[in-house]
């Protein structure tokens, strides 16, 4: 029995497993600290992998915190889709709701991802706004399909603007949050739902 279970300790991760593993570990450490103060050994070190195996899944570190950026902007889309045939109004709440609890479970993902704008490298930064822009495409597509707001949104060219404001404010809200704002998660919803519903 005893072998068996050191068979257990010893199984190999598959690729995507491992994958997965480095960069839970990246999301942590580059949003602890800045782009430049992230060394890939440290990665490597708390992973428990060579320097070697890490550069085989990410040539470079710029490579490694782009995957890193990307991946928390995945999670972050799919958490926070719109749900076809229900107003906008009805989806708010429990849409920043379910956003909220993504920022305080993933904090460190959290941080990451917004930490890359400002990350010296254009590559990275390139990253970032792609991500961003999916962000604004999700809620203006919301907004054009609800019944209440698609008139609008065809008549408001600044809509697109309002929207990227808005997605800008929510971050600096939340970023604040995890720093120990005396906000509870609903009066953080609330507050985001107001600004929203005010600036469309």
């Amino acid at each position: 029995m005893a072998a068996n279970q050191g068979e257990r300790a010893r199984r190999r991760l598959s690729t995507e497993e491992r994958r997965e593993q480095l960069l839970s570990v990246g999301a942590r450490l580059f949003s602890e600290s800045p782009y430049d103060e992230v060394w890939i050994e440290q990665v490597a070190e708390i992973a428990g992998v060579s320097r070697g195996l890490l550069y085989h899944y990410f040539p470079t570190k710029r490579d490694f915190f782009a995957a890193v950026v990307e991946r928390e902007s995945e999670r972050m889309l799919r958490m926070t889709a719109a749900v076809p045939g229900v107003p906008v109004r009805e989806q708010l709440a429990a849409g920043l709701d379910t956003y909220l609890e993504y920022v305080r479970a993933h904090a460190h993902g959290y941080r990451a991802f917004h930490r890359a704008d400002a990350a010296g490298d254009q590559s990275v930064r390139k990253v970032y706004r792609t991500a961003l822009a999916a962000q604004e495409r999700q809620i203006l597509a919301a907004l054009a399909a609800d019944p209440e707001f698609g008139p609008l949104a065809q008549e408001r060219p600044d809509l697109r603007l309002a929207v990227r404001g808005w997605l800008a404010f929510t971050t600096a809200v939340c970023l604040e949050w995890l720093r120990g704002s005396e906000l509870s998660r609903e009066q953080v919803r609330d507050l985001c739902a107001k600004a929203l519903l005010g600036v469309i």
